[in-house]
């Protein structure tokens, strides 16, 4: 199984000025690249190979007059970003064909497109053959930048062999690493448990457990809002184009990573809970998109449903949990769950009712939540789906790592 572990880069002024040197470099290979490309197909000529580009576009551009400034950054992070655009390509004819044959499902992946030095993230990637390494001091010492502080936040399990540094829209930087670890010692250190719970998702409480427990709502952007419109507000008055505008749109930027930062630090210690005290999890299926489009849509966005139940997901698969989803359209909401009768649809007013069938009081949140572990095969058995996942990949595509070292590598 491969995971990501990130860590915050705190590079010096002079690195920080050659890291934006070799984010501009590997972003003029991309986009030459798309560039190219688009040059053979509009001519109808067939598309020049990655090794035709690498010797065009790195090696003998570096010998012209515009372009000898490639030669300053690292060539692995020019040939990673010669591999990046192939993959764009590779992933649009795949989408492409898959559409065509009615084999994909979801929306179609759309052709490369070029790269802004005004995008919102910039990222290199250097592999094994840039020959980076971890100093003895803890720092991160990166080809042609230098060593970079590094603020490790926990010990990575194993020697990774690539990295990728990231500078986000707040201008903040990291480190990212793709590693391989071996599921049967995570799944070792969270031993099994007869427990099981079905979670209904909301917005006056962020989720109710079949249990009773109700995990109230943050709502980290709401209590923000105040604070972000002066900060916006401060950005529409500066002139565009100005040092004063710039500074402006960071502000607004580092607010709006503080709060996506406090939502996914919620969702992860909530997430990793759950899975830890249960062998199995009922959840709904929800149209998070389709939420997204009514007059619930900030407060849908807020909670960040869908983040939460990606973190369910790989968690479960890594420590051997059974999360089970349910069809958006069960009527969990309209079911009672004490005889089962369906007494019918209620507007989102009614937080409590009676059933009509047999006179039990119902809250209407838990009683969503015990039909999510009802209709999920939970209530009787936390067996009823697989325990032992297979692998998932990262979620950005990355070059992992690969082997096993018999002790723990300390950064």
């Amino acid at each position: 199984m491969q995971l990501r572990y990130s860590f915050r880069l705190y590079p010096d002024t002079g690195q920080q000025t050659a890291l934006a040197k070799a984010f501009g470099c590997a972003r003029v290979v991309f986009n030459d690249a798309v560039r190219a490309r688009e040059d053979a197909r509009k001519a109808e000529r067939p598309f020049p190979k990655a090794g035709e580009l690498s010797t065009r576009l790195i090696t003998q551009a570096k010998r012209t007059a515009g372009r000898s400034w490639l030669g300053e950054v690292s060539a692995v992070v020019l040939q990673q970003s010669l591999r990046d655009a192939e993959t764009a390509y590779r992933n649009f004819f795949a989408s492409l064909k898959g559409t065509l044959k009615g084999t994909r499902k979801g929306p179609r992946t759309g052709p490369p497109r070029f790269k802004s030095r005004k995008d919102a993230r910039q990222s290199i990637r250097f592999t094994a053959n840039a020959r980076w390494n971890i100093t003895d001091s803890g720092r991160l010492n990166l080809p042609k930048i230098g060593a970079v502080k590094v603020k490790w936040s926990r010990t990575l399990p194993t020697t990774p062999t690539s990295v990728t540094v990231i500078k986000d829209a707040a201008g903040r930087y990291f480190a990212s690493f793709v590693i391989d670890t071996d599921p049967a010692a995570d799944q070792a250190r969270m031993p099994e448990t007869d427990r099981t719970i079905g979670i209904d998702l909301g917005l006056t409480h962020f989720a109710v457990l079949s249990d009773g427990t109700k995990i109230d709502s943050p709502r980290f952007l709401r209590r923000a809002e105040k604070s972000l419109k002066k900060a916006q507000r401060d950005l529409s008055r500066k002139q565009k184009g100005s040092r004063n505008r710039a500074k402006a749109r960071l502000k607004v930027a580092r607010a709006h990573a503080k709060v996506a930062d406090a939502r996914r630090e919620f969702h992860h210690q909530l997430s990793t809970k759950l899975i830890s005290e249960n062998q199995g999890i009922g959840v709904e299926d929800l149209s998070v998109a389709g939420l997204a489009r009514t007059k619930l849509a900030k407060s849908v966005h807020d909670a960040g449903w869908s983040s939460f139940l990606s973190m369910l997901k790989y968690k479960a698969e890594r420590y051997g949990r059974a999360l089970v989803r349910i069809g958006r359209f069960e009527p969990t909401s309209q079911t009672c769950s004490t005889c089962g009768v369906k007494d019918g649809p209620k507007p989102l007013n009614v937080r409590a009712w009676t059933c009509g069938a047999c006179g039990t009081v119902h809250d209407r949140d838990h009683n969503a939540a015990i039909n999510v572990k009802t209709a999920a095969g939970l209530a009787v058995s936390a067996c009823g789906a697989p325990v032992r996942p297979g692998a998932i990949p990262a979620q950005r595509e990355e070059t992992g790592s690969h082997g096993f070292p018999t002790e723990p590598r300390a950064a």
